[in-house]
Order: C-alpha cells, then sequence, then structure tokens
C-alpha cells in the first residue's frame, strides 16, 4: 500500500487492482496492480498522458467496470461482491461521477435531469425540488430549471451534471477530465466549483491530463502505463502552494 491511515478515515482503498482489455487486437493492460488509498475529505487528482489508463482507474473504483483481480473498499466496505445492481445503488446514494461529455439525458429539462438520482433513492419530489433549487443557486444556474441541455453551454452542462453528482450528498465524488471539453471560462467555473465543496469536506477523486488543474489538489497521483509512478502530496506552506487563481490564468 502507498499509505495508510485509521479505518475511521478511509473514503476509498484499492488493493492489486488489475484489468485488461481484450479485443480484436492485442490485450491492453490498462490498469496493473495498483493500490491506492484515499482519506475522507481528500481532493486527489490522477494525471498522466491519454491512454495511460486513468479513465479505466476510475471506472472500476466507480464499479462501471469490473477488475480482473484485486480488491476494492468503500468506506471500509469490500465490494468483491457488489452486484451491478448494488453498484447501481452505490452509484446513485454514496459514489457521484461526473464525465468529460456530460452525459446529460437530452429529452429532459435541467430540472429533471438534476433531481432523477434522488427520485430514483426514493427522496420525495418535495425534498428533490428543495435540493435542485440549492444546488441550481449554488451552481450559478437559477433560471436555467426548464432549459433544455441543448439550450446551454458546455460549461453550463457540466455544471447541471455536477448539481446532478451531488444532490444525494455523494461521500465520493468521481470527476473523469471534467474541463475536458470546455473553454478556459467553463473550465475555471468547474474547477472553482470542485474546490468550493472540496472545502466543504466533499471527498474527490479528479482524472485530468492537465498536470496544472491536477496542482491545485491535495495530492497528486502520476500514472503511466496502467501504473502508479508518483503519489505527491501537495501540502506545503502557503508561499508555496499553488494558488487556483494562478493556474486558471495559465489556461487563458
Amino acid at each position: 500500500m502507498s499509505r495508510s491511515a485509521e479505518p475511521a478515515s478511509e473514503a476509498l482503498r484499492a488493493e492489486g487492482l488489475s484489468k485488461t482489455h481484450r479485443g480484436e487486437s492485442a490485450p491492453a493492460h490498462a490498469v496493473r496492480g495498483v493500490d491506492l488509498f484515499v482519506r475522507r475529505g481528500e481532493f486527489v487528482a490522477v494525471t498522466g498522458p491519454s491512454g495511460a489508463g486513468k479513465s479505466t482507474l476510475l471506472h472500476l473504483l466507480g464499479g462501471l467496470q469490473r477488475p480482473d483481480s484485486g480488491s476494492l473498499w468503500l468506506d471500509g466496505e469490500r465490494t468483491d461482491a457488489y452486484s451491478e445492481a448494488r453498484w447501481a445503488v452505490e452509484r446513485r446514494r454514496s459514489i457521484g461521477i461526473v464525465f468529460q461529455f456530460f452525459n446529460l439525458v437530452s429529452n429532459l429539462t435541467v430540472a429533471d435531469n438534476i433531481e432523477l438520482p434522488a427520485l430514483l433513492t426514493g427522496v420525495s419530489s418535495k425534498r428533490a425540488r428543495t435540493a435542485r433549487e440549492e444546488l441550481l443557486g449554488e451552481l450559478g444556474l437559477k433560471g436555467k430549471a426548464r432549459s433544455m441541455p441543448g439550450e446551454l453551454s458546455g460549461g453550463e452542462q457540466q455544471r447541471v451534471a455536477l448539481a446532478r453528482a451531488l444532490i444525494n450528498q455523494p461521500r465520493l465524488l468521481l470527476a473523469d477530465e471534467p474541463t475536458g471539453s470546455l473553454d478556459s471560462r467553463g473550465t475555471r467555473e468547474v474547477m472553482r466549483l470542485l474546490s468550493r465543496f472540496h472545502a466543504r469536506g466533499q471527498t474527490i477523486l479528479l482524472v485530468t491530463h492537465d498536470a496544472r488543474l491536477a496542482s491545485t489538489a491535495d495530492r497528486v497521483i502520476s500514472f503511466f502505463d496502467g501504473r502508479i509512478t508518483d503519489d505527491a502530496d501537495l501540502s506545503a506552506p502557503p508561499a508555496q502552494t499553488t494558488r487556483l487563481s494562478d493556474v486558471l490564468e495559465l489556461r487563458d
């Protein structure tokens, strides 16, 4: 294991996680024996070149794919025996996921897209609406509830996707290249929101190919050829810590 901590602080733990993609060509070893520990409230960035296996790792951590070998724990509970149905429940209740290309339901309004995960967990319509309105205000989307996704800018669509991922107050937020299809303004909006929720205690694991955005996290894990090649703790005196505003200015 690369890190250890008291069980009470454990948000996510992986041991020996491996995944090989098999197609018509030679097998692609996307994840090779990865050990990973994420504490509650931590902001961890996984960075590396395209094809390094970063997204596959995130999909394994969110139960979107099954590992060929290795084990995964969420909040100290081993997930090896989870069925697809159990993983679906976990993703609705405990794991929020944000993707690069939004994945909004195109024929549902912004309001319906955000409320859907809450309604699927049995939350009343009234509570879902209240939570949705709070998030719309928080994310600067007041007045957009009745809009369709296609009527929004890329940055607005990603903020809707973020609201959908957060409506059930998940213990863990997984973000897979959430700014990869955005311009500099959209990137600033999404990164500021992620930092704001992290400051309130949200556990975040961010996958990004952009080392400058990764440097805003608590830890930066370098990923190459399916393996963790470095795990850097960025805790440092204020004078040495990268400021989010400085990083985002570089993207303009």
